[in-house]
């Protein structure tokens, strides 16, 4: 189960810099498909890697699908050294991406989303045209299948 209510207020509380990519991303832009996570493209600053570390600290974060008991330090050194992180945490799932197919990273997304009103929080959500440029990208077919689904929200909102 996710809470996406506390994953969201622990990142916009800490005042880490991140946009909301990914299911929740589509589904803000008014996709029917459920997610079951949540993904976040977050800034590489070593500034930002500090929030989003500490922000995170109080869920616990840890690698999804690993062995229990796998050492790994979510810490500012492991972040930095990584790139894209698939975590599980109290709240429940969370992928942590320094960039996504596309080339999309934090900067870039910076010019391609909006803010939105969320669970009572101001978010960044990416823009639907950048959503489906890196749906296409990434060319896997879960994200292929949502495609044709984006494109006619598209032409309804251009409608």
């Amino acid at each position: 189960m996710i809470d996406f209510t506390r994953l969201l207020s622990v990142l916009v509380k800490g005042k880490v810099e991140f946009v909301i990519v990914g299911g929740v991303a589509a589904t803000l832009h008014g996709s029917a498909r459920l997610t079951m996570d949540l993904d976040v493209v977050y800034g590489r600053s070593k500034k930002n890697i500090r929030r989003l570390v500490t922000a995170l600290a109080a869920l616990h974060p840890y690698l999804r699908g690993a062995p229990k008991g796998l050492p790994f330090h979510f810490d500012a050194e492991t972040v930095r050294a990584g790139l894209n992180f698939t975590l599980t945490t109290d709240a429940g799932p969370l992928d942590l991406l320094g960039e996504m197919a596309g080339g999309f990273t934090w900067e870039v997304l910076l010019k391609r989303s909006k803010f939105v009103r969320l669970f009572g929080m101001r978010c960044r959500v990416i823009d639907i045209d950048a959503l489906i440029e890196a749906k296409l990208a990434a060319g896997r077919p879960k994200d292929l299948e949502v495609i044709a689904e984006l494109e006619v929200i598209r032409e309804e909102r251009d409608a």
